[in-house]
């Protein structure tokens, strides 16, 4: 009993720190905003898709087409191509999936810093578990995660997303942040598996550079899978990024996924506790100061 009561009291301490450290320093915290906002209010607006297919852009010379049947077949293109018919809302929550990626990425750093600074090789002389030392940073990028989601989400709310909940919306909230609490787990074990070793912070700062572009473009955050080339496809379809937005797609604006939202949610689920149990089996074997 006080074996566990200490195993979870080291946890929580390591997982604490990890907090302090992001919400004392709120710039840190304004500073890892800045590129999903710049997404959402600048390429978000500017792809108005939704303007390609009015009246008035569609006005072609010699065909007297009224505009309201313009406006309407455009309705249907947009919703047979998103699945909805507001472009800005299908990217604005695809972004929720993005910043989780963003903030998952940079719990690796933390390792880093830890060992230059001379931190981790005090904590690896307590009786603290090494997993302990792995799942702590998780835990604590996954609130940051959420945290920083729900403010980009209300900061899409104000640039004009609008909700259409096919269920209760607090059901539908839930459903979303579950999502992405499945997916920042297993995105911040493997950042931090990659970072076990790593003596540099340069050499984290290209892996994120490396894959940052890569995983966001190669799922459906911007355009459905179905407009990809066939060899970018197989890519986005075991992307865990893709099936994120599935579920927040489907729980926030109501665009009908491609895979059932049950099998989205157990691909997550499977992603979260396989990397996870990953990290704490390496951490064991290469974690050292």
């Amino acid at each position: 009993m006080s074996e566990n009561y200490g195993m979870l009291h080291g946890l929580w301490a390591l997982t604490n720190r990890e907090l302090k450290k992001w919400y004392k320093e709120p710039v840190i915290l304004l500073l890892s905003l800045v590129q999903p906002i710049l997404w959402i209010a600048i390429f978000g607006k500017a792809m108005n898709f939704a303007k390609l297919f009015t009246g008035a852009s569609l006005n072609i010379p010699g065909l007297n087409i009224p505009k309201q049947v313009i406006d309407e077949i455009g309705a249907i293109v947009l919703k047979q191509t998103f699945g909805t018919t507001d472009y800005f809302s299908f990217l604005a929550v695809g972004m929720l999936s993005f910043i989780v990626l963003f903030t998952s990425m940079s719990s690796g750093m933390t390792i880093v810093w830890d060992r230059r600074l001379g931190f981790l090789n005090k904590v690896l002389t307590t009786p603290v578990p090494r997993g302990s030392i792995i799942m702590s940073k998780v835990f604590a990028s996954v609130v940051k995660s959420l945290v920083q989601s729900a403010i980009i989400l209300l900061i899409g709310v104000l640039l004009g997303l609008t909700f259409n909940f096919p269920m209760l919306s607090v059901e539908a909230f839930a459903i979303t942040y579950l999502a992405l609490f499945l997916l920042s787990i297993g995105f911040s074990a493997l950042f931090l598996m990659l970072a076990l070793r790593s003596t540099r912070w340069e050499t984290q700062m290209a892996i994120m550079n490396l894959l940052n572009m890569p995983l966001m473009f190669s799922s459906n955050s911007f355009y459905p899978i179905s407009f990809m080339p066939w060899w970018l496809k197989p890519i986005a379809e075991v992307n865990p990024l893709t099936y994120a937005n599935e579920v927040a797609r489907w729980a926030l604006i109501g665009v009908q996924p491609t895979v059932p939202v049950y099998m989205s949610l157990i691909y997550l689920a499977v992603f979260g506790v396989l990397f996870s149990a990953l990290g704490i089996i390496l951490s064991w074997r290469f974690l050292s100061s």
